[in-house]
């Protein structure tokens, strides 16, 4: 599934080359998650915002309202001047003066959704579960502790739930609980504040790593351009069940948790 920096990485590829251009036509193909929720025909002549993003979430502003796009389990957003004829997974097509957004979604648990503002409608209630960026200076060793002071679960659950910070998945998750050195079955509600604090610059060094690198791609991930990302090749326990630790020696342990993959090394990481 992508995750925040994969989300982030298309974002950067697209925002700037759609920024200003008006739409000349929209195609819809087979049902995604939910429906749209307006007209196609209704966008026509509408120009595209400055696009953000929050958590896995795309925003991208209209007159009047907005576009809010979830690239679910397998999709991905191309954006060219000019597009192949749709295929069996193409299932949503912007059209602008500037170029054609395309939304790929074998699985098709993806989305695009009307709504009037990304404060409003349906955006304001798909947004509102959601925790804080990692990247804001609000997202603190305070915050994550006052955060995970109220679960008895693991911590690797409580960090892929995604309400105390958004973007820590499956594998960016294994990844700073390892950097922190904590076991990924400690339970929330027992972690220091000390621990907590390596662990919220653990979340913000990783994925910042992951940005720098395209993000991962472990099957299809591209950007809007097409391009894969690299941090999977710089992953230090996720997918090297068996492995030797990189610091340690000892050999890296898989576990299940709520049907999800762990990695981490028994050696340096402590319960």
């Amino acid at each position: 599934m992508p995750e925040l920096p994969e989300v982030e990485v298309t974002r950067l590829s697209f925002a700037r080359r759609i920024l200003g251009g008006r739409v000349t036509a929209v195609r819809l193909g087979k049902p995604l998650r939910w429906p749209m929720g307006c007209a196609g025909e209704s966008l026509l002549g509408q120009t595209v915002g400055a696009v953000i993003r929050r958590g896995k979430y795309l925003w991208l502003p209209l007159e009047g309202g907005g576009l809010l796009m979830h690239l679910g389990m397998s999709g991905s957003l191309r954006f060219a001047d000019h597009v192949a004829p749709p295929g069996a997974h193409d299932h949503f097509d912007l059209v602008t003066t500037r170029g054609t957004l395309r939304l790929t979604d074998p699985r098709r648990f993806g989305a695009v959704v009307w709504s009037p503002a990304i404060d409003a409608g349906t955006a304001a209630r798909l947004l509102s579960g959601l925790g804080l960026e990692p990247f804001d200076p609000a997202f603190s060793g305070a915050s994550l502790h006052a955060g995970l002071r109220r679960r008895r679960g693991a911590v690797k659950l409580a960090l892929l739930a995604g309400d105390i910070v958004v973007g820590a998945g499956n594998i960016y998750a294994s990844e700073a609980l390892f950097a922190a050195g904590i076991d990924p079955r400690a339970r929330s509600n027992t972690l220091s504040r000390p621990r907590c604090e390596r662990l919220a610059i653990a979340v913000r060094d990783t994925l910042a790593r992951a940005l720098e690198l395209g993000g991962s791609t472990l099957r299809d991930f591209r950007d809007a351009h097409g391009v894969a990302g690299d941090f999977q090749n710089e992953a230090r326990v996720y997918g090297r069940e068996g492995e030797p630790c990189r610091v340690c020696g000892a050999r890296v342990r898989r576990i299940v948790q709520a049907q999800r993959a762990s990695y981490f090394c028994p050696r340096c990481q402590r319960r």
